[in-house]
């Protein structure tokens, strides 16, 4: 069995109707779920999983959209699971983490006062592929997002890029498929306003059509259907499916 990918979301940040842009990846005998945003708890309700269905949690970014449910998930695993879930972050994201966003939630004298106390921490150098299981490498490519706030995209398997939020970066784009063998996209698309913490659909019209052809839309509005029709040779990424990597 190769590589699957499904969507636990594909909606932007505050789509109703699509849940977060999170991922689960599978490799036949582990899971890692690609960000734990607000909706993932229920999303994966509804697939009839939990939290102790997953292996792993990467996290490229601090937005609530990506890692809003990891309290929960925190919560879950520590006292109803009773284990630590590895948790694949860089050291800057880390502390972030922790600090701004679940501290707050998650400390409790005694017993939880550290990510370490709660997570298996891993962490992962930007710009260096590393193995995740023997199927699964991963190079997190720092991406432009918010201004002074760090953000990551992901290179799975020198072939597939999965990009976190980001501005519209054509030169990473035309390298990864001229220089580096990328064969899938999987892109984040704002699909209306201009583009200015997010990659536009009329950004991603102007690539050549033999990157369009490969590329998939996620992180859309809930007025995805009104696009249906204007995406050019863009395919857009659906929930729940199961795709072949």
């Amino acid at each position: 069995m190769g590589l699957q990918l499904q969507m636990l979301g594909t909606g932007s940040a505050f789509a109703k109707n699509y849940y977060n842009n999170n991922a689960l990846l599978y490799d036949g005998t582990f899971t890692l779920l690609i960000d734990c945003g607000v909706t993932a708890p229920h999303a994966l309700h509804r697939l009839g999983m939990s939290f102790n269905d997953i292996d792993a949690v990467l996290i490229t970014h601090i937005h609530a959209d990506h890692v809003g449910g990891l309290e929960e998930l925190a919560f879950k695993t520590k006292f109803t699971f009773k284990r630590k879930m590895i948790l694949y972050i860089t050291e800057e994201l880390a502390h972030s983490l922790w600090e701004h966003t679940l501290k707050g939630g998650l400390y409790q004298e005694g017993e939880i006062s550290s990510l370490d106390d709660i997570f298996e921490v891993r962490f992962l150098q930007p710009l260096n592929p590393q193995s995740l299981t023997e199927l699964i490498t991963v190079e997190l490519l720092p991406t432009n997002h918010i201004p002074g706030k760090a953000s990551y995209s992901l290179y799975i398997n020198e072939s597939i890029f999965y990009s976190s939020d980001m501005t519209f970066e054509p030169s990473l784009l035309l390298n990864l498929v001229q220089e580096r063998g990328c064969r899938t996209i999987f892109h984040e698309c704002q699909l209306s306003g201009p583009g200015e913490v997010h990659t536009t659909l009329q950004e991603l019209l102007t690539l050549p059509e033999d990157i369009q052809k490969i590329t998939y839309l996620m992180h859309y509005a809930d007025d995805k259907d009104d696009y249906l029709h204007q995406t050019g040779d863009l395919t857009f990424l659906e929930q729940n499916l199961i795709y072949e990597l």
